[in-house]
């Protein structure tokens, strides 16, 4: 049975630079294409979908990441599985599109500072100059070898999403590499 626990990352804060766990949020993969699942979507969560490549759109309680035309993560709060189960019978059920939970399968960490940008530039291969000025950016990239999402959230703040069983690793990364920057 898989270990649901989140991996045991301490916080860490050095010059210029601030790492920590993210977790426990929920990100939902939600697919569609159907007039009638961008309306079921706007309503359920009181946002637009963003359409736009490398976006995102957010409210108070919700980010949805552009992933690819006709694919996002939504990652939020949410402390039962009550959005995840209302979009899953509005949309899945009807066939209007796909809901899928990949909250085991993505950790979030959250990466602040004036130096975040430098040090994610430093493993990755991904030019960080138009990103790092402009908010609500999203990326997919390497970072030291490992497939990553990258939300800009603020200012010289991002989550960066990291698959579960590469999480440990890049966060060693991160630990060992912040020391340099």
């Amino acid at each position: 049975m898989l270990n649901q626990e989140y991996p045991d990352f301490e916080k860490n804060s050095l010059d210029g630079i601030e790492f920590s766990l993210s977790e426990p949020i929920k990100k939902i993969n939600i697919r569609g294409k159907k007039k009638e699942f961008f309306t079921k979507i706007g309503k359920i969560l009181y946002t637009i979908l963003p359409i736009e490549a490398n976006t995102s759109s957010s409210n108070q309680k919700y980010n949805s990441l552009w992933l690819s035309p006709d694919e996002w993560m939504v990652y939020f709060n949410d402390e039962d599985n009550s959005t995840f189960n209302y979009l899953y019978n509005e949309i899945s059920k009807l066939n209007f599109g796909s809901i899928v939970d990949v909250s085991n399968q993505w950790i979030c960490i959250n990466i602040k500072g004036e130096k975040t940008f430098e040090l994610l530039s430093s493993g990755s291969p991904f030019n960080f100059n138009k990103f790092k000025i402009t908010k609500n950016s999203v990326t997919q990239t390497l970072l030291n070898h490992t497939d990553v999402i990258i939300h800009h959230k603020d200012i010289n703040n991002v989550n960066l999403f990291v698959r579960r069983s590469f999480s440990e690793d890049l966060w060693l990364w991160i630990k060992d590499s912040a020391r340099f920057i």
